[in-house]
């Protein structure tokens, strides 16, 4: 039986991106063990999925006393366990499961990289960046970027000269259509508590920090709303106050006025979506954003920065619009646009959902990552 190991630097990122995936893989006749840092997380991985988990303490940042002490774990975890696959996904657990299967020999060795951070990065932090994501790529023997950006950032950059293949149409977790329905009853009926009739309302869900463009967002809609008091920006996510936190201006402005409401972070987004008009996504860098994939099959129109991942995801004029990154008046004039056109958020709208179903339905997506074990463990033999 062919042993996959899959790996997240933290389990809540392997709790999420698998969710489904593992059980699936082990009913498909894997053996599948899941391999994350400690922690609630990963005790419910290992019993929804009924599959096997170990804990390997991990750290996100730079920790080299601590990254060589978890790089002699997975050595011996490797050792132990003779997986045919290591595959992991995440910056830090992606350097030391490769390192770690490169030493001990494990004949594939896939790293899928979701998104790049030296691109934004500067000064000594970026080629260090640049050095540890090269050492990934090096170890393994599967490059996985998850979008045409991503690849092409790895090609531009010269971070490996490997094959690399996207698969499908990029995006590693897909969508359940049917779970992401904004006609399901208990949708509507959350939806319609958090619904002001009469009021445009833009929504943005992720980490309240300064490269998720929130400074420049706040900004914007706090100019679009002396001009047009019938509209509202619900912010969907937790503040994260110790890195890239947010300006001091933008916390007063989320404070102080009353169209902005910052509801922290949601379990399920799906009646926030629903009860709004336009998503916006405001993203310095990401690397496919499952957020403008959610949007999209709620429905929503999208205004999202020219980044990776979002620039795939949405077509300029059909489903969306693309503004530059950093940009205050661009985004304002963009989001001014729903304003003044009241038609344009229900037009865009009309093609929102259908294109999310058309790339990224979930079971669509599984397919292209078991086309592709199955590929590469052919090849192996």
């Amino acid at each position: 039986m062919t042993k996959i190991i899959r790996a997240t630097t933290v389990p809540g990122s392997l709790n999420n991106f698998c969710r489904g995936l593992l059980s699936e893989l082990k009913q498909d006749g894997y053996e599948i063990v899941g391999l994350s840092s400690p922690g609630d997380d990963l005790h419910e991985v290992e019993e929804r999925e009924a599959i096997r988990c170990v804990p390997v303490s991990m750290e996100r940042r730079i920790s080299p006393f601590k990254d060589f002490k978890s790089l002699i774990n997975l050595i011996r975890i490797f050792h132990r366990e003779k997986p045919d696959i290591v595959h992991s996904m995440t910056p830090k657990a992606g350097l030391l499961c490769m390192m770690a299967g490169w030493i001990t020999g494990v004949p594939l060795r896939v790293h899928t990289f979701t998104g790049l951070v030296f691109p934004t990065s500067t000064g000594i932090k970026r080629p260090i960046l640049m050095a540890t994501d090269w050492l990934t790529c090096a170890c393994a023997t599967h490059i996985i970027p998850e979008g045409e950006g991503v690849k092409n950032d790895l090609i531009n950059h010269k971070i490996t000269g490997k094959s690399l293949k996207v698969l499908g149409h990029g995006n590693v977790k897909g969508i359940d259509l049917k779970h992401f329905d904004p006609q399901l009853p208990e949708v509507q009926s959350a939806a319609a508590k958090i619904r002001k009739e009469g009021t445009l309302t833009f929504i943005s869900i992720g980490r309240l920090v300064g490269d998720k463009g929130i400074n420049e967002l706040v900004e914007a809609f706090a100019k679009i709303n002396l001009q047009y008091p019938a509209t509202r920006l619900i912010i969907v996510g937790r503040e994260e106050k110790n890195i890239d936190p947010l300006k001091p201006s933008t916390i007063e402005e989320i404070k102080r006025n009353p169209a902005i409401e910052a509801v922290g972070q949601q379990s399920d987004v799906r009646p926030w979506l629903a009860a709004s008009d336009v998503f916006v996504l405001s993203s310095y860098r990401e690397g496919f954003p499952n957020v403008v994939i959610e949007a999209g099959a709620m429905n929503l129109p999208s205004i999202v920065t020219d980044i990776n991942g979002a620039r795939e995801i949405i077509i300029d004029g059909r489903n969306g619009i693309i503004v530059p990154p950093r940009q205050t008046d661009t985004l304002r004039r963009a989001m001014e646009l729903f304003v003044k056109d009241p038609g344009l958020a229900a037009r865009l709208a009309a093609e929102a959902r259908p294109l999310i179903a058309s790339r990224y339905e979930q079971s669509y997506v599984r397919s292209c990552l078991k086309e592709y074990y199955n590929e590469i463990l052919n090849n192996k033999q």
